[in-house]
């Protein structure tokens, strides 16, 4: 394996790529088969999950703020706060207001990943988190991209409904060489590396199992709700 970080961080990430096929919701949107109280259901659990990954960015941000990685997880904080102002207008269109979906109950499945994010904030070598986050990152901004076109396809949904989607789905052409600037600085050994490669399964598995979850309930949390069954 090539000691370069940019080698580094593409090959830990083709190594914990996830398939379509295993993101049961996902295809659902995109073939415009999800119930519209799957996707407030989907509303519900972000807004936890995007306030506690919020803080444990900003966790990390404290524990690095002598080095160029503070910087590195300040940013990522703001980019959750952008993603919480857009997540209004989805969740309206899913016939939610902000208010109620706050108050909806969480689901393990879901908020299991900002959970761990949380550990890792408090845990995790940083340059690890860096590799595992930049792995979850590519997954979740594909899944997001596919969200958005079976929205606009299938359930009619506008720009401004999309919005927390596409945030996520347009690529910033300038993550990679942040995140390779901040492993650069911390220069992880194969020991951290390798840890990464936990770091980031661990994330994977918890990805797939917040859509696979949604995709066994509805926006109140009953579970196996198809899109021809009818309400309890």
């Amino acid at each position: 394996m090539s000691t370069g970080m940019r080698e580094v961080l593409d090959e830990v990430r083709r190594e914990l790529a996830l398939g379509d096929r295993e993101n049961r919701l996902v295809a659902a949107v995109a073939a415009g088969e999800a119930p519209r109280e799957v996707l407030g259901g989907l509303a519900v659990q972000q807004y936890r999950i995007i306030a506690s990954d919020r803080r444990s960015m900003l966790i990390l941000a404290a524990r690095c703020a002598d080095n160029p990685a503070g910087g590195y997880f300040a940013g990522l904080a703001a980019g959750e706060s952008t993603a919480l102002r857009a997540l209004d207008e989805f969740t309206r269109r899913c016939g939610l207001t902000p208010e109620e979906a706050k108050a909806r109950a969480p689901l393990a499945g879901c908020q299991a990943y900002p959970a761990y994010l949380a550990w890792l904030a408090l845990n995790a070598d940083p340059a690890g988190v860096v590799l595992a986050l930049s792995a979850n990152f590519a997954a979740w901004g594909a899944y997001c991209g596919t969200v958005a076109e079976g929205l606009r396809r299938h359930y009619g949904f506008d720009d401004a409904a999309c919005a927390f989607f596409d945030f996520f789905a347009e690529p910033d052409p300038t993550a990679d060489d942040a995140a390779v600037a901040v492993l650069e600085a911390l220069t992880p050994d194969a020991a951290a590396i390798e840890q990464a490669r936990e770091y980031g399964g661990m994330l994977q598995s918890y990805e797939l199992m917040f859509w696979n979850t949604l995709a066994d309930h509805d926006s109140d949390g009953n579970t196996d709700r198809g899109p021809d069954r009818p309400n309890p």
